[in-house]
């Protein structure tokens, strides 16, 4: 009698075992900011067949689901305004109570070092800012460096508020966005998900097919895969560290990366295919705001870096609801990792705070190239984003014109009615113009927000 009754207790015990399983992907989890006013999507395992029932503590409505044959199960649910803290509990065999939850805004920090760096780098201000870094309102999810071969269903990592200890390890530029954003949006948290991997190209962080099924994409990548430092093959990082998080509700995402794609001709063509291949996996087109890579000397050749700078400011007009931040007045161009992180977190939250949460009337883009006009000798040419102009040095050496055979001589320049005036006496006839076209040339053309030009070349 015993026997049966201890074999009637294991039995159960594994059978609870078996059934208790409930779980979720560790993007959902304690401490986490969910977007507001939106349609969630919450997602995670049960037994195939097992019903779930979810709670939501803002306003205590029951939602229910029935786990797939996969043993998978997800649920969209409504997010009310900015608040919290709140908790979800996800009930099947088992419960789990997620503690702690913000409604707020989310975006992904992603990239390459300049996006990874913290203030542990050593950034300007390091000490002061960690110091002062204890927000609870602001919260933070790292993504581990992982490759892999095939599309991940989780990764490691838990969500975590900003403190000292929290915030001098995670991205700075992420870290300076959501302190600006803060001071817009008042009482709205703001959740970061950092995913960065310093040294890597921008083909890894693109679906591996995408790149496969794309001539010029392949052929590039190609030459990526002859390096030894960090991953090189298509998908391994989005595979791992992006694709697990696809369908988590953002509000958009940031980038800086370019350096370790540093002569490439087609870095538009590139960073073009990843912004469409990430807007398709989430199925919206959200807000893809990135940074312009800065003057730095780099190799033998005086252009390679400002070839992709100039991809960079290309891409804007090729995909809609981009924008870029130019940061050549932060570089010091000695130094691939500018140490200066603080203005570049908030340029890129002003673009958001303009673009995104339209609550910034001011002037938050650099000037940008517009159109050239040719009149008898001289080139006129147009900005976008061109109010008040100005030389940081009076005048600026850093135009060049040329005619029909593509040799570029230096240009004297004059600014009148926010336009550039340029003539040179050894190009009579002018038909092309490139401004401040060098790997370390940081750009002395300024709007009046004090926002730099970008480097350009005229077509």
């Amino acid at each position: 009698m015993k026997n049966n009754i201890f074999k009637f207790v294991f039995i159960l015990m594994i059978s609870g075992t078996m059934m208790a399983n409930v779980s979720l992907p560790n993007i959902f989890g304690d401490n986490m900011v969910l977007q507001r006013n939106s349609e969630v999507k919450i997602w995670g395992w049960a037994n195939p067949k097992e019903e779930i029932k979810l709670v939501s503590s803002w306003n205590n409505q029951e939602y229910k689901v029935t786990a797939n044959n996969q043993a998978k199960w997800e649920l969209k649910i409504k997010t009310p305004e900015a608040g919290g803290p709140y908790t979800i509990s996800i009930k099947g065999y088992n419960e789990v109570v997620l503690k702690n939850i913000l409604i707020g805004e989310v975006w992904i920090c992603s990239g390459q070092s300049n996006m990874e760096m913290s203030a542990s780098w050593g950034i300007d201000n390091g000490d002061e800012e960690v110091k002062n870094a204890s927000n609870p309102n602001i919260r933070f999810f790292t993504v581990p460096k992982l490759t892999a071969t095939t599309p991940q269903n989780n990764l490691l990592g838990n969500w975590v508020e900003s403190t000292p200890e929290t915030m001098k390890n995670f991205s700075a530029v992420g870290y300076f966005f959501a302190k600006r954003l803060r001071e817009d949006l008042k009482n709205v948290p703001i959740g970061l998900i950092s995913s960065n991997w310093g040294g890597t190209p921008a083909e890894i962080w693109i679906p591996e097919e995408v790149v496969l099924n794309d001539a010029v994409l392949l052929e590039n990548a190609k030459k990526l895969n002859e390096q030894e430092y960090g991953p090189r093959q298509p998908g391994r990082a989005y595979n791992a560290m992006i694709y697990p998080v696809v369908g988590f509700k953002i509000a958009g995402t940031l980038w800086y990366q370019g350096e370790s794609n540093v002569g490439s001709l087609v870095y538009d063509k590139t960073l073009e295919a990843l912004i469409t291949s990430w807007r398709k996996a989430w199925k919206y087109d959200f807000p893809f705001y990135y940074v312009q890579i800065a003057p730095y000397k780099t190799g033998s050749n005086n252009f390679s870096n400002v070839i992709v700078r100039d991809s960079q400011r290309k891409l804007l007009k090729q995909v809609p609801n981009t924008e870029m931040v130019t940061i050549s007045d932060v570089s010091d161009t000695i130094d691939i990792h500018p140490k200066d992180k603080k203005p570049v977190g908030i340029r890129l939250a002003n673009l958001a705070l303009a673009n995104t949460y339209k609550t910034n009337s001011n002037l938050v883009n650099g000037p940008l190239f517009k159109e050239i006009k040719i009149e008898k000798n001289k080139a006129i040419v147009s900005f976008d984003y061109s109010d008040g102009l100005y030389f940081k040095n009076k005048k600026s050496n850093q135009f060049e014109i040329a005619a029909a055979d593509g040799t570029f001589y230096p240009a004297e320049a004059s600014i009148k009615n926010n336009q550039m005036i340029l003539t040179s006496k050894k190009v009579p006839n002018p038909a092309k113009v490139r401004f401040a076209w060098g790997n370390t040339i940081q750009s002395d053309l300024f709007n009046k927000a004090n926002l730099p030009a970008s480097c350009f070349i005229t077509e």
